[in-house]
């Protein structure tokens, strides 16, 4: 790892991402500007990443940079002198940051804010070795989308970035997106909510600045990048109860929030080939609910692997597509319905894509998705 110097950045190089929950260290970056703290450049230790004592991410630092930059402190961090501290950086709404392992909440947090405004956050890349933004949901807790699946009580949006996000909202704790940040403009998260709907709305979200040429960088056209050779992916807002909303034709509403297109990325193993999708044994029935009246099925029958659509008849629909499944029929990648099977992909990289259109209408009662994904062994000749 490098280490600061006077008028210089920190770039780490490795890090735990265990909070990220993928459960492997990898590589990233974290920025610092020296110049800020220009009495504590004698005897400086590293400022490397750590895990405070409340078990939030943050940097070690001397006691003194850590008040002076408005961070917390979160227990020793060093063998070398007992000044240093695990600086957390936790800000609120308005609040703006170019450090990284920095926390956005909502005003009162840990407690619920049930009221209606604005409320934005900005970060701006520590340096131009910068790439991208990764966002992680640690609690996201919004109203629920109406019953055809649009954001219209409260909503999150990103802006800034040189790649898209879609509008958020319901539950999406444990979520993240990335973000690829327009060379050196700033990115803002606002979070709107409507004063008109009492409901005790929650968010933590931790953010962390990715360097170009780190490992953790997400490729080209994902929203999403999962680490781990096996781990669960899920729609925004996916959740094993129903929307509560009903709509203009009194159908049950949708979880799935509309209008979503995006990748969900899962990076290679060493010597993995292949990867399939499945329904965790702790899945429930509702696991692939994505298009389609379930409101009107018996319950007993959802999640049946016979309810699974693909081809040319999820073309009108809500559909995610996976390439080069082991399936061979045309445009046989494409995949709706109530249902599923295992479905394994043979073709890298490892991609999932979402397609919700606009029209959920027709979509009663469908909770989205959530799949486990193991990636498979070469096999040997």
């Amino acid at each position: 790892m490098k280490f600061l110097g006077c008028r210089t950045a920190l770039v780490l190089d490795r890090r735990d991402v265990s909070n990220w929950g993928e459960g492997v260290g990898n590589e990233c970056s974290t920025c610092l500007s020296c110049t800020d703290f220009p009495f504590y450049t004698i005897g400086r230790i590293a400022n490397i990443p750590c895990t405070a004592s409340n078990g939030l991410a943050g940097t070690c630092l001397i006691r003194g940079e850590c008040a002076a930059s408005g961070g917390l402190f979160g227990g020793n961090c060093s063998t070398f002198t007992n000044q240093a501290t695990c600086c957390i950086f936790s800000k609120t709404c308005g609040g703006s940051t170019n450090l990284n392992s920095t926390y956005f909440t909502n005003r009162g947090y840990p407690g619920g804010f049930n009221d209606g405004g604005s409320c934005s956050f900005t970060i701006s890349p520590c340096s131009s070795a910068v790439c991208q933004l990764r966002i992680d949901f640690r609690t996201l807790t919004l109203a629920q989308p109406n019953a055809d699946g649009e954001c219209l009580t409260d909503v999150m949006t990103v802006t800034g970035g040189s790649s898209e996000v879609p509008p958020i909202c319901g539950d999406n704790s444990g979520q993240h997106v990335y973000v690829n940040f327009d060379e050196l403009n700033p990115i803002t998260i606002k979070i709107a909510t409507s004063g008109g709907t009492s409901f005790s709305r929650l968010w933590n979200l931790q953010l962390q600045q990715i360097n170009c040429d780190s490992r953790l960088r997400a490729p080209d056209g994902c929203l999403q990048y999962h680490l781990g050779t096996t781990g669960i992916i899920s729609s925004f807002n996916y959740g094993t109860a129903a929307n509560a909303a009903v709509s203009t034709t009194g159908l049950i509403g949708t979880r799935q929030l509309a209008n979503h297109r995006y990748g969900i990325c899962i990076r290679s193993g060493p010597d993995k080939c292949t990867i399939t999708y499945s329904v965790p044994s702790n899945g429930g029935r509702y696991a692939f609910t994505v298009s389609g009246d379930a409101s009107v099925l018996d319950p007993l029958l959802i999640g049946d692997p016979l309810l699974l659509m693909n081809g040319e008849m999820c073309t009108e629909m809500d559909y995610v597509i996976i390439p080069a499944p082991s399936i061979t029929l045309p445009n046989i990648d494409r995949f709706c319905g109530l249902g599923w099977w295992p479905v394994t992909s043979t073709v890298k990289p490892f991609v999932f894509y979402v397609v919700w259109n606009e029209n959920d209408l027709p979509d009663a009662a469908n909770r989205g998705f959530r799949l486990e994904y193991t990636q498979n062994d070469c096999s040997v000749a």
